[in-house]
């Protein structure tokens, strides 16, 4: 009997990934995983357990026995959102997915939720991790985010609330610290809370590393910066989002383990 890896990430595309492939390769050959960061919203738990009873079997949570929250991780390393990635997913997801992966040599496959607008990242995984001999249910049906709330709702299955409102589900007992600029001022009128919160860990984590420490970057190609949520006195000339100008949200990737580290470079 193959074994199957199926990771659920707590959001819409994994979650319809894990079905699709335990209609593909049979109930008894898919384990479902969580990797839980211990930092998701309460609804990711509603989510998980209405999976459970779609899929007809357990969703196994895993986690880094390293650490108790995602704030020992910043803190840790004082860094929050660099140009290889975040480093709490890769502690968190990344690090507890790969260790998963080297302590069950039997795995045959593994299922990752990558829809039709992340054939890149489907494909740097495939070509940086060929060991994981990865499976994308969502490219072989052609689907997008959109369909797979479409199939979830189909199905009796009602998606976490976070999607009616910041189009993904990652980490939202802080927010995403890669959710971007757009994400980070909706999150001000809609979890005014999370904002503040991680407006004053930027500010900590910089005046413990020194020099500015952001979540968010301006990608502006004539003045590109970094850009903190709420002014930082000891660093008048960085930018921060209230000088931002917002746009129409676009659709935000899902944690899948990777989620900005180097996993989503193509091997040269």
């Amino acid at each position: 009997m193959k074994k199957i890896v199926c990771w659920w990430s707590g959001g819409i595309t994994s979650a319809v990934a894990c079905k699709l492939a335990i209609d593909l390769f049979g109930i008894d050959s898919c384990q479902i995983i969580f990797i839980d960061t211990h930092n998701e919203a309460p609804d990711t738990y509603r989510f998980k357990d209405d999976c459970e009873k779609w899929y007809g079997k357990e969703i196994l949570s895993v986690w880094n026995p390293k650490y108790k929250t995602i704030q020992e991780v910043w803190y840790k390393f004082k860094s929050l959102n660099v140009a290889n990635g975040a480093i709490c997913s890769s502690e968190l997801k990344r690090a507890v997915r790969l260790q998963y992966e080297k302590d069950n040599p039997d795995i045959v496959h593994q299922i990752f939720g990558f829809d039709i607008m992340e054939s890149k990242r489907a494909l740097a995984m495939k070509l940086n991790y060929p060991g994981s001999n990865p499976i994308f249910p969502l490219l072989l049906h052609g689907m997008s985010k959109k369909h797979c709330i479409q199939y979830a709702f189909d199905n009796g299955v009602e998606p976490p609330s976070a999607y009616f409102t910041f189009n993904n589900n990652n980490c939202l007992g802080t927010g995403c610290v890669q959710g971007g600029i757009v994400y980070w001022q909706q999150m001000k009128i809609e979890i005014p809370e999370n904002f503040y919160k991680m407006a004053e860990v930027e500010h900590e984590l910089t005046n413990l590393a020194g020099k500015p420490v952001t979540m968010l970057k301006d990608q502006n190609k004539k003045d590109p910066g970094l850009v903190f949520l709420l002014p930082h006195p000891d660093y008048p000339f960085v930018k921060d989002l209230s000088m931002m100008k917002g746009k129409f949200p676009e659709p935000l990737m899902e944690c899948n383990g990777f989620c900005g580290t180097n996993d989503l470079l193509l091997a040269s």
